[in-house]
C-alpha cells in the first residue's frame, strides 16, 4: 500500500525529518499519482527498476506492486534508512549519490537473473535540482538504461519534448533526442505533493532508439550549444566558431535558418560537416 498525505506527515514527524531544499525533495503525497506513474513506465515482472529518490518510498512501492525488481537509490542518509525500514525485502535500497552512481555495477548486481540480460528502466520523482542534467546524462553514459518515466517540473518535460520551430526547443531537446524519443504522458499538479511546490509538474518517458545516428555527443553539442547560446542569430553567425557558411550550405542547411527552425537530422548533418581540427 503506498503513502497517503498523513502517512507522509506522520512519516517524518516521527524519525524528525523534513523535506530538504538542497536535495531538491518533493514527496508525493497521493497513491493514485504513484500508481499512475508506475503505470506509465510500462514496467513489470522480470524488469529491473533504479529509482532516484525515492524519500520516504511513495513512488517505490507503487513499483514494487508492478513485480518489477526495484534498486531505490536516495542521496538522503536519514530518508535513505526510513525507506530501507519501510521496504523490508521489498526493494534494495541503496544510500548513494545517483550523479555519481556506479551504473554498470549497480545493474550487474541486482538485474534479474543476475543482470544477464544488462538492462534497466529509470523511473523517478527527480528532484527539481539535478532533473535535466542527470536525464541527459543517463541517457548519454548508460546504454543500459531502455527507458526513462520521470516527474519533473513541467517547464523541464515541455522542453524535453519540444520540436522544430517551438519556442522552448532548445539544447535539452535536441540532445535527449539524440538518444530517445520524448514523451510527455501525464500533468501533475502542485497539491500531491509535500510540500507544495510552486510550480507545476509533469512526467515524461523517454524510450531510448534501437539505432542511434552516427554521431557523436560531443560532436552534436558542438553545434548545438553555441547555435542556441545565439538562437535569435541566423546559424551562419551563431555557428560562425566552427562552420563557415560554405560548409552549413553544403550539409544542407540553409544559413539564414535560425536554431529553432532546425530538425535532429539538420543538426548531425551540420556536426558531421565540423572540421576535424574545430
Amino acid at each position: 500500500m503506498t503513502h497517503s498525505r498523513p502517512d507522509i506527515y506522520e512519516l517524518l514527524d516521527q524519525h524528525g525529518l523534513a523535506a530538504r531544499r538542497e536535495f531538491g525533495q518533493n514527496f508525493v503525497a497521493d497513491p493514485n499519482t504513484v500508481r499512475r506513474i508506475a503505470e506509465l513506465s510500462g514496467v513489470g515482472e522480470g524488469d529491473l527498476v533504479v529509482e532516484i529518490g525515492p524519500g520516504l518510498g511513495s513512488l517505490t512501492l507503487a513499483l514494487v506492486e508492478t513485480g518489477a525488481t526495484v534498486v531505490a537509490v536516495e542521496v538522503d542518509a536519514g530518508l535513505a534508512a526510513v525507506a530501507a525500514e519501510l521496504l523490508g525485502d521489498q526493494a534494495v535500497v541503496i544510500e548513494a549519490d545517483a550523479v555519481a552512481l556506479d551504473w554498470d555495477t549497480l545493474i550487474r548486481q541486482h538485474g534479474v537473473g543476475g543482470g544477464s540480460s544488462g538492462v534497466a528502466h529509470v523511473v523517478s520523482n527527480l528532484p527539481y535540482n539535478i532533473g535535466t542534467t542527470l536525464v541527459l546524462d543517463i541517457l548519454a553514459e548508460v546504454p543500459q538504461v531502455q527507458t526513462i518515466t520521470v516527474l519533473v517540473q513541467a517547464e523541464v518535460a515541455e522542453r524535453f519534448a519540444a520540436g522544430p520551430g517551438s519556442k522552448i526547443y532548445g539544447i535539452p531537446s535536441v540532445m535527449a533526442a539524440l538518444y530517445a524519443t520524448a514523451e510527455v504522458v501525464a500533468s501533475v499538479p502542485p497539491s500531491v505533493f509535500v510540500p507544495k511546490p510552486k510550480v507545476d509538474s509533469a512526467v515524461i518517458r523517454f524510450e531510448r532508439r534501437a539505432t542511434r545516428p552516427e554521431v557523436t555527443h560531443g560532436q552534436l553539442a558542438s553545434v548545438v550549444k553555441p547555435a542556441f547560446g545565439q538562437r535569435r542569430k541566423m546559424i551562419r553567425r551563431s555557428l560562425s566558431g566552427v562552420l563557415t557558411e560554405e560548409l552549413i550550405a553544403a550539409a544542407g542547411v540553409e544559413p539564414t535558418q535560425r536554431a529553432e527552425q532546425l530538425s535532429l537530422e539538420d543538426w548531425i548533418r551540420l556536426a558531421k560537416a565540423v572540421p576535424s581540427s574545430s
